[in-house]
Formats: structure tokens, sequence, C-alpha cells
């Protein structure tokens, strides 16, 4: 192969990488977020599971739709043995992540579900920043009800980033992350490693950077077959974890499905059992 052969193929491939690299910085946050919006009529159900839905106005665009399930191991007029702040993925609204709720009101406990904007019934602006904005304000209403250690944050996924943020910079009973990452700087190089995800990135949800700020106990679940947040790069995580804390691999789990599995159902009803 002559050196013009091998200089065109070159330039073939720095445009196409050229190219593509553009593509992924333009359209990242539609391989990172899907939003599905409901009507703000809509008339949730939750199978039958007592609950309130409450609207949080935070500026002129944005509403933050909450919905409070109730502990269903109380009776009526008593008050529940704490809150857990749940902060789903990216996909999908609080009526589909709702099923979640009985894991914890079975428990004793309140669940609050929230939607980010865009997704349900929830609106207004979206970044990284403005998420771990509207947390603080979930956080402040929870406070106003229970103290510190009535309140156990709680993330998945995506959500795991929201929810590690929030333990650094408040007091909470617990923290409890299901299929988190490292970062979404590692997972980009773990697919990608050719392209400088630390600069084409918009959300960065640095997992790392918070947890050896996190002063309460963290429980961590991960299935070992996640395809989508490989085990690999959460593992990274153990050694930033504290005497006390817990990283539990779930063994033959994948991404979604973890509470199908007896072990995670004991160990999440023993944190919750007192």
């Amino acid at each position: 192969m002559n050196k013009r052969l091998i200089w065109r193929w070159t330039k073939v491939i720095l445009i196409l990488y050229g190219i593509i690299g553009i593509v992924l910085y333009h359209t990242q946050a539609y391989f990172l977020w899907h939003p599905v919006a409901v009507p703000a009529s809509a008339v949730y159900n939750f199978g039958g599971q007592p609950h309130t839905e409450v609207n949080l106005p935070y500026d002129k665009t944005t509403n933050l739709n909450l919905v409070e399930f109730r502990a269903t191991d109380r009776p009526p007029d008593s008050q529940a043995k704490g809150v857990v702040l749940y902060f789903h993925g990216n996909r999908h609204d609080v009526e589909w992540f709702g099923r979640a709720a009985v894991d914890f009101t079975r428990n004793g406990y309140e669940a609050w579900i929230w939607d980010y904007p865009g997704f349900g019934k929830s609106t207004g602006e979206f970044s990284e920043q403005k998420l771990y904005d509207y947390a603080l304000v979930l956080y402040k209403l929870a406070r106003s009800r229970w103290p510190p250690s009535k309140i156990i944050l709680y993330g998945v996924s995506m959500g795991t980033g929201i929810a590690a943020e929030l333990a650094d910079i408040r007091d909470c009973r617990r923290l409890i992350l299901e299929s988190p990452f490292y970062s979404l700087e590692s997972l980009g190089y773990h697919y990608l490693p050719v392209y400088p995800w630390g600069r084409m990135l918009h959300d960065h949800f640095p997992i790392y950077s918070h947890l050896p700020q996190v002063t309460a106990p963290v429980t961590i679940f991960h299935g070992t077959d996640d395809q989508t947040f490989p085990y690999s790069n959460a593992l990274r995580l153990k050694p930033l974890l504290k005497p006390g804390d817990e990283f539990i691999p779930i063994e033959g789990a994948g991404h979604k499905g973890l509470h199908d599995y007896p072990l995670f159902r004991k160990k999440l009803d023993s944190l919750l059992d007192h």
C-alpha cells in the first residue's frame, strides 16, 4: 500500500471520527434520557396503593410532580417510620416506578417518587445542576416533617447520581444505590474510549467524588450481569466506601429486575426493618 493510499484512508477515518463525535456531542441527551410526558389531567391509580399527588412549583415554568405513597403497615392516623426519597432512572415516569413503592410502604415508610422535568407531569428546565437543585427542594420538604435520621435517599440507575450528590451535602439515615455507575465519563470511555468524554459530556454525575463525603451508611446493589452500567464500572466505587458500608452483588441480575432476586428483597427488608 503506497503512502498516497494510506493518507487517503487516514483522512477518511479522521473525517468519520469527527462527524461521529459531533453527532454524539449534540445528541447525547437523546441517548442518556428518555422522558415520557403525560397530560397534567391524567389520573394515576398505582394499583390501589394509597397515595397523595403533590405539585411543587419551582419557578414560572417549572412544576415538579411528586407522588407520596403512604405507609401501609401503620394505622391511618399514625406517623410513618420515615420517608424514602426515590430518584428513578432515565426512562418512563412515576406511574411506572410506582410499583417499587410497596417495598418501602410495607416496611412502614412513606415513599416519595417524583418526576424530572419532561417526565410524567413535571415541567421545566432540565440539566444536571437543575436536577440537584430540584432534589434539594424535595429534601427540604421532607425535612419539614422528619429529622435526617428518618430520611432515606434511594437512587436507581441514572437516579443514583442525584441521590449521591444529595447525600453528600445533606444528612440522611442511609443512602441506597441500585445499579449505580462510577461516573458518566467513565461509562463513555468504557463504550467508546477514543473520544474525550470529559470535554464532550454535558452531564457528568461523578458519584465517585460524592461517596467519600457521605457520612450516612451506604448500601450499593448491583447485578453482576448488568450490560448497561457494567458491574466492573460500579465495582470501582467499592474502595470509596467507609467501614460499615456495603457493596452487595446480585449474582446473575442485569440492569433491571433486581427486586425479583431473594437476596435483594431480604437485604432491603432488613435495612428498612430498623
